[in-house]
């Protein structure tokens, strides 16, 4: 057997590499890889040969047991923890932590960055979720099903910026622009909505000592700690507060994000003399060696001092962002869909969501409402309002039929609203059909609201042009 040539490998690796980092750099990809993987998690769940198998995966414990040859100890932790858990508790810590990190970055530097920018993506934003909440509510008072209000309110980004993509110029870039800073807005409310209202019983010590643990992060960071190693040991001691506290562990993602430091090591004045010196002194020692080696030994320790101080001209919140963002999007978040979107459905009924009288109550419809029509009403009201009060003005080249077509895109849930979905009805004794119902409620009303909206809008931008023509 032949070997395979050093050079054909490598050249057939970097073409690989650039396809890949091509493709993966399409706003749809992120979309159509969750779509696919809700598709394998409904196989999985449903068919015969795998469906227990699926089952008993995701329900398997991963604990690390310390026991004595006495049985004097005889720890496990993280306690009741399996993968399915491991996945919403631990990975999803990783995912809420980008997040923070963007709602971070948006507001110091992006759509979020001033009071003129944010108040109308913000005002949408709340609007998108009272909603929701109000219209699930008015369908589920009074029942056991009342607690899931929080399970409609969110957007997710993935599948709005997907559909956003797939449309491409029908619609004016200042509601793309708007409908973004909107979805980071409602994250931010879902990520509140989590912390207040879908914990457990909390343990105030621990409470009171993971607040010592972010004042001392807070701490560091505000007298020039740059380590992320310091950060890290950190946050795996706040998540480990947090877990045993009652308050979901996947907060301790948020909260250190907001913590890490923002400022980077070596400010503008000095990057620049820096490198106009290290330039200067690259070129100075091109005569020390044969010219055509490059770069010789002097010259690559100066590369090596160029790196460094690039790498410490970038904050420590953008390079974690950057580095974590690849595998948020296209390992983290399929595998969440791939664990949480798996809803066994003995018969069709279960897509009955207008059903209010089985076991799940109106548990469907009640999401089903707010996703289709709760959410684009609230965006569209709420904005209504605070462009005729004058707090805030309408998006360049934006009318109120295309603002409504685009605020149907927010009713596309999907990643927040199945998480909290997921921590919904805890209380409850038919948990896990309840739970299931929200799902399938979840995805046909994030579908629905992703084909009215491509409708509406493709509509509507034929109108449009007819006018002008």
């Amino acid at each position: 057997m032949k070997l395979i040539p050093i050079y054909t490998w490598n050249k057939s690796m970097l073409q690989f590499n650039r396809k890949r980092d091509k493709l993966t750099r399409q706003p749809w990809t992120q979309g159509v890889l969750l779509l696919l993987c809700v598709i394998i998690a409904m196989l999985l769940a449903n068919l015969p040969l795998v469906s227990t198998y699926y089952r008993a995966f995701l329900e398997t414990n991963i604990q690390i047991h310390l026991q004595s040859p006495k049985g004097n100890i005889n720890w496990l932790f993280p306690h009741d923890m399996t993968i399915e858990k491991f996945i919403n508790d631990i990975l999803m810590v990783i995912f809420f932590f980008t997040v923070g990190l963007e709602i971070k970055r948006e507001v110091a530097h992006g759509e979020l960055s001033s009071l003129k920018k944010a108040m109308l993506p913000v005002i949408a934003a709340f609007g998108g979720v009272i909603m929701p909440a109000v219209l699930y509510t008015l369908v589920n008072r009074g029942t056991l099903a009342a607690s899931g209000w929080g399970i409609p309110t969110a957007t997710d980004i993935a599948f709005a910026v997907c559909i956003l993509s797939v449309l491409g110029d029908r619609v004016p870039v200042s509601l793309k622009v708007f409908l973004t800073a909107l979805a980071i807005a409602d994250d931010l409310i879902a990520i509140l909505v989590v912390a207040l209202f879908y914990g457990g019983h909390i343990n105030f010590l621990l409470l009171a000592l993971s607040v010592v643990v972010i004042c001392v992060a807070l701490l560091l960071s505000h007298f020039g700690q740059k380590h992320i190693w310091v950060y890290l040991m950190l946050a795996v001691i706040l998540w480990i507060l947090f877990y045993y506290s009652g308050i979901h562990a996947t907060m301790s993602g948020v909260v250190m994000a907001f913590v890490i430091p923002s400022k980077a090591r070596y400010e503008r004045p000095y990057v620049l003399h820096k490198v106009k010196f290290f330039s200067q002194k690259l070129l100075s020692f091109d005569q020390i060696d044969d010219e055509t080696m490059f770069p010789n030994g002097p010259q690559r320790h100066i590369l090596r001092r160029i790196h460094k101080t690039a790498y410490g001209s970038l904050d420590m919140s953008y390079r974690v962002e950057h580095a974590l963002s690849p595998w948020v999007n296209f390992f983290i978040m399929p595998i969440f869909a791939l664990a949480n979107a798996g809803v066994e459905i003995p018969d069709l009924s279960y897509f009955n969501i207008l059903n209010t009288q089985g076991v799940a109550g109106g548990v469907g419809l009640g999401i089903f409402l707010g996703l289709v029509l709760g959410k684009p009403l609230g965006i569209t009201l709420f904005s209504y309002l605070a462009i005729k009060t004058r707090i805030c003005a309408m998006p360049d080249k934006a009318g109120w039929a295309m603002f409504f077509a685009v605020a149907c895109l927010g009713g596309i849930g999907f990643t927040m609203s199945i998480f909290v979905d997921t921590l919904s009805f805890s209380d409850v004794e038919v948990v896990e059909q309840m739970r299931n119902a929200g799902k399938i409620a979840i995805l046909v009303g994030s579908l629905a609201a992703g084909v009215l909206g491509s409708v509406l809008i493709t509509t509507v931008s034929k109108i449009q042009n007819t006018k002008a023509a």
